[in-house]
């Protein structure tokens, strides 16, 4: 994933540069949103295989439901974000939407992690051997 995200900040914020237009970097996060949330739901559907799962799997152990409400609840804030920041790229000035791409997305993805880590903690199975 971090290959692919270098992709993208290298050819959206090229494309800034090369034709003067801010529009390219201001899909860029969106861009990179969809692309998560696609990544999340094509290994759940196409291959059954649920990526949250694999990267949290063996830190804590929880119910089939619960991975796939996690893999789906981070799916629909990846489209979410990105929907949102091109409303705001679209409807606002550049600086307000900086700001928000600075502040707000970082507020967003926190209040949602401790979301998920309330969700988790209601769930998770306590080792006896601890």
């Amino acid at each position: 994933m971090l290959w692919m995200s270098l992709a993208v900040v290298v050819v959206f914020g090229g494309a800034t540069l090369l034709f003067h237009n801010d529009t390219f970097i201001k899909w860029k996060p969106t861009v990179l949103y969809w692309l998560f949330a696609s990544i999340l739901a094509g290994a759940q559907v196409l291959q059954g295989k649920n990526l949250m799962r694999a990267l949290m799997g063996k830190q804590m152990q929880l119910p089939d439901a619960i991975w796939n409400k996690v893999n789906w609840s981070w799916v629909a804030f990846f489209a979410l974000m990105g929907v949102l920041n091109i409303v705001i790229a679209y409807n606002f000035s550049t600086n307000l939407w900086v700001d928000f791409k600075l502040f707000g997305s970082l507020g967003l993805t926190l209040v949602f992690v401790l979301g998920q880590s309330l969700l988790l903690a209601k769930h998770m199975r306590l080792d006896e051997n601890v």
